[in-house]
């Protein structure tokens, strides 16, 4: 697969977001499945694994560390800190103390002595960032984990942090109906060094195409019931889009799973992909857009066909948005 710099690494354009292996998505799939799985990414040429304390509240960093223990030389390890699972409770906690805490808990489950990539899973708003980016460069001094990242940030807030520690990546959602990260956090990236790691690039299955009724196919515990662009309102307003974007699909010879990728990668040349899938079929087609180039007329359609003007509703209800520090756009 052809690479992308990550900080001090090298890894592929698309990596393997490893969160609805355990979490959030409805019942996770069977351990034997989920151990193919990561196993199959290996295979396919995969070598960047995303993981995090709240997954499963710890289950999804056990998971990675029991089945790729073996492998542990083959690929880089990302995982996050600083929002965990406390009494059966999801908690944003950036305190050093914790952020110290979740870090040795992570070693263990994770089977590994070092973290290579440790990410401020969220910015919690009554703890100073440069306290929380000072606990994780603590953490580097210790050898506890090689490089620094933040989640779902804004542009300020990461030159805060970068004041403190060099920042290697930035992680939030971008895909062609999340566009807030090109307000500002994306060009901060560029000039401070650090990459941008695309998550939900495929608009959280949206673009997969396969999705034409959250009512009925989503299952109980689905985080997408909770999100205004999969409501029946809005919903019904998005799958307008589709037709015209599996026929540009067909024409490019890709799925539309491969178009959304590919859009990514051919728009954002410094962006590192990590899509998830419990699908082995899904997995490879992901790994195989990274192969796929699109023209130059393909991207500008794409970009005009689906956008912040064309999607109806926004990415998080209003308590979610509360709790991040992208920037949005004006309603």
């Amino acid at each position: 697969m052809k690479k992308r710099k990550l900080g001090q690494f090298q890894v592929g354009a698309v990596g393997l977001g490893c969160m609805n292996l355990s979490h959030a998505y409805g019942t996770p799939p069977a351990p034997q499945a989920a151990a193919d799985l990561l196993l199959r990414a290996l295979d396919l040429g995969v070598d960047f694994f995303d993981t995090a304390a709240l997954y499963g509240f710890g289950a999804n960093e056990r998971l990675v560390g029991e089945v790729l223990k073996p492998h542990r030389h083959r690929f880089v390890l990302a995982s996050k800190c600083g929002m965990t699972g406390v009494n059966g409770k999801r908690v944003i906690d950036g305190r050093p103390e914790t952020l110290r805490a979740t870090c040795e808990e992570a070693l263990q489950r994770l089977q590994t002595d070092v973290i290579d990539l440790y990410y401020l899973h969220r910015r919690d708003f009554s703890v100073p960032i440069e306290d929380s980016v000072g606990a994780l460069a603590d953490l580097v001094q210790a050898g506890k984990i090689r490089a620094i990242g933040l989640s779902e940030i804004s542009a300020e807030t990461l030159r805060r942090a970068h004041g403190v520690h060099p920042i290697t990546a930035v992680q939030s959602e971008y895909s062609l109906w999340s566009r807030e990260a090109e307000i500002a956090v994306i060009d901060a990236c560029r000039e401070i060094g650090a990459t941008f790691v695309a998550f939900s690039p495929l608009a959280r299955g949206f673009l997969g195409g396969e999705l034409n009724d959250p009512a009925t196919q989503l299952v109980p515990g689905d985080i997408r019931l909770a999100m205004p662009r999969f409501t029946p309102e809005h919903f019904a307003r998005n799958l307008q889009l589709l037709p015209r974007y599996r026929e540009i699909a067909s024409a490019c010879g890709a799925t539309p799973a491969q178009l959304a990728l590919a859009w990514i990668l051919a728009r954002q040349p410094e962006m590192v992909l990590i899509p998830g899938t419990r699908s082995l079929a899904h997995l490879a087609d992901n790994v195989a857009a990274a192969e796929l180039n699109l023209s130059a007329q393909v991207v500008a359609e794409l970009d005009d066909l689906i956008n912040t003007a064309t999607v109806s509703g926004g990415r998080y209800n209003a308590a979610t948005l509360k709790e991040i520090d992208t920037e949005q756009f004006a309603a």
